[in-house]
């Protein structure tokens, strides 16, 4: 089976290098193709993948980054559709911004065995604002088929040299072949950073190259002593060095549950700016150690300067905190003034953008500007806060030097018992309690020295839920009772947003439709605003069809709607951790009262499982008389992150879980 395997895929990456990738060329093959030989699964396939980043000089302008991409697409079904619609991001900053240019693109069909082509016409593509700080230019492909090939080409040109996109040779769907070339002249030096599972090098090489440099002079002409203009030309030999990658038959990256950000461990590389050195010029490091990383962003006027300024707030802070002596005291007043005073306008940032008096002043700001201004106004109180550079979860993780790798700032309070850690962005969060959205690995604390070190910003306490059922099941199948949930901390956080933030009809509408068709009534939240207290939530409930009736027996889950239907946890094999975002416990206390004239036959065993290293517990005990059932069932995750190598492990726990969780009861008639 193996010598098989690995024929075939010899056989079809030969055939990869025999295509003709030249665009327009496509084949009669690659259209009559019913599947991908190596994953049959795949609703498309990158047939080939072209990348070309480089940098262009301009007399008038400087340096330009240049960045030419062709692609081309075989859609086998109606599921791969979505691969015939292109999202291009584009970033700007002031008056500069990228610019996408010469888009052509095509749809191949195979029409009574012919080839037929559609053009992509300018009503199908579309440029919009998404921010003030990216534009999007979208086009979709026309005439889509089952079968069809898609291929475009296009250029962006970008003022910012030194803000290269990540090298992505690794998507959701597989790849036939790819290449990619970098070239940057000798006065840039770029560290790649590769990251991902499907290995690649490059094949280096360094070229001489020439810029050309011309210039014009007036001055005395001729013997009439007319004016004339004289022209000049100079060259300027450098070298440019190039990176190639040639990858074939990349597997598709299959997403699964509870991973902090698929892009962490997608096969690419990352070309991040390290040091410049223009002739007769010193070098200038960017990011070539942490170091050189932490005093390029501390030394920012929209970093270091904006933590210095205190005139604009001093007066509300000392009418705040004036008559409080105790440190923590004035932190919690300050942090809570700040959080009901600037509204996030939803930015990431590692830099202010208005600046911090603006923000205040304006009542809205990005998370910088909220949380260099919350870090100075601790520091005038006499905290010893500092900020913390953070890499959001949709940011991927900064494993090495990079000064693209934050975007993002929390604060931080240094004391003798710890780090205690400030985002006042979230109306909802306290404190070590951060947004969902920061909880990514570790952050990067920076003090007024400039030294700096790394902080874990995984909370270390854990989440608690508790569910309390009281329940009726009647003779009918149907379930009647009450419920009441319990949460604190990350769990108690992230539902004040969904339910706080929301029409109330529709928040209720979506909870019955979550459990089919329950009618709910009396429903009650307490502690809504009251951060220092667990949020709670109950209601009353009627469901039907809740146990299955067969002759004179009653059939249910003692869980009832709550219990946990499938694994989350379906890959063989998982290469990269499973990421929780936080420890958590949960309760669930059922109790049942059964209905008259039955008596219990069937009940399941209880249960004790528990995780290696004490990653995690399920205790499922249950008790039984003749007229309730009381069930208990308490599970522990003690870890925000677990590594890959007890997927296994992991996967065969909530496999057990589930088992257990639908067990059934039985009633029988008396």
């Amino acid at each position: 089976m193996r010598i098989t395997t690995l024929l075939l895929g010899l056989c079809f990456c030969f055939n990869t290098f025999a295509q003709n990738f030249s665009f327009g060329k496509v084949s009669k093959e690659e259209l009559e193709e019913k599947f991908n030989p190596l994953d049959s699964s795949a609703n498309a396939t990158y047939l080939y993948k072209y990348r070309r980043t480089y940098m262009q000089y301009r007399q008038e302008e400087g340096f330009s980054l240049v960045t030419e991409i062709q692609e081309r697409i075989k859609i086998y079904n109606q599921e791969g559709f979505d691969y015939a619609t292109k999202e291009v991001n584009l970033y700007k900053r002031g008056s500069d911004d990228e610019q996408i240019l010469s888009l052509k693109g095509y749809t191949y069909n195979l029409v009574e065995d012919k080839l037929v082509e559609t053009k992509l016409e300018k009503d199908g593509i579309f440029k919009t604002e998404e921010s003030k700080y990216h534009n999007q230019a979208k086009f979709t492909m026309p005439n889509i088929k089952d079968g069809s090939v898609v291929e475009y080409k296009y250029t962006i040109t970008s003022p910012f040299y030194w803000n290269i996109d990540d090298f992505e040779f690794q998507h959701d769907i597989p790849i036939k072949y790819v290449e990619a070339v970098f070239e940057a002249p000798e006065y840039f030096n770029f560290k790649p950073i590769p990251k991902g599972y499907f290995g690649f090098k490059p094949t280096t090489e360094a070229k001489r190259d020439v810029i050309r440099f011309s210039s014009s002079q007036r001055g005395a002409g001729g013997f009439n002593g007319s004016n004339g203009t004289t022209f000049s030309s100079s060259e300027l030999e450098f070298i440019k060095n190039t990176s190639t990658y040639k990858l074939s038959n990349v597997p598709a990256l299959k997403d699964e549950p509870f991973v902090n950000n698929i892009n962490n461990y997608r096969s690419a590389v990352k070309y991040e700016l390290s040091y410049t050195k223009f002739p007769q010029s010193p070098l200038k490091y960017f990011s070539t150690t942490w170091e050189d990383v932490v005093k390029t962003i501390y030394e920012s006027p929209s970093f270091d300067v904006e933590l210095d300024r205190t005139g604009y707030f001093e007066e509300d802070i000392d009418a705040l905190i004036s008559s409080i002596s105790d440190p923590m005291a004035r932190a919690s007043l300050i942090y809570s003034h700040v959080k009901s005073r600037v509204k996030w306008n939803g930015y990431y940032g590692k830099y202010t953008d208005g600046g911090v008096r603006k923000a205040y002043k304006d009542q809205v700001g990005n998370d910088a500007e909220i949380n260099l201004m919350l870090t100075a106004m601790l520091r005038y109180a006499g905290l010893n806060a500092n900020p913390v550079l953070v890499s959001s979860r949709n940011n991927g993780i900064p494993l090495f030097p990079t000064l693209d790798g934050y975007n993002y700032v929390v604060s931080a309070i240094e004391t003798l018992d710890g780090v205690i850690l400030l985002d006042a962005t979230s109306k909802y969060s306290t404190p070590n309690i951060l947004p969902f959205r920061t909880l990514n690995w570790e952050g990067r604390i920076v003090r007024k020295d400039k030294s700096s070190s790394t902080i874990n910003l995984y909370p270390k306490e854990k989440s608690k839920k508790t569910v309390s059922i009281i329940a009726n099941l009647k003779d009918t199948g149907s379930l009647e009772g009450g419920i009441r949930t319990v949460k604190t901390n990350h769990d108690a956080m992230i539902y004040r947003e969904q339910y706080l933030e929301a029409d109330k009809n529709q928040y209720l509408e979506k909870l019955e439709n979550k459990y089919t068709d329950m009618e709910i009534d009396g429903f009650e939240v307490k502690n809504e605003m009251d951060l220092s207290k667990p949020i709670m939530e109950s209601f009353k409930f009627t469901l039907e069809n809740q146990a299955d009736i067969i002759a004179d027996k009653l059939y249910f889950s003692p869980l009832f709607f709550l219990r946990t239907k499938e694994n989350p946890f379906k890959l063989e094999k998982r290469e990269f951790p499973v990421d929780f975002g936080y420890p958590s416990s949960s309760k669930y206390m059922i109790n049942i009262d059964l209905p008259e004239g039955y008596k219990v036959e069937v009940i399941p065993e209880p249960l004790v499982m528990t995780m290696p290293d004490n990653l995690g517990t399920f205790k499922y005990n249950i008790s039984a008389s003749d007229k309730k059932i009381q069930l208990v069932i308490d599970t522990e995750i003690n870890e925000s992150i677990i590594s890959p190598i007890y997927y296994e492990v992991l996967k065969e726990y909530f496999s057990k879980m589930v088992e257990k969780e639908a067990e059934q009861i039985v009633l029988t008639k008396v």
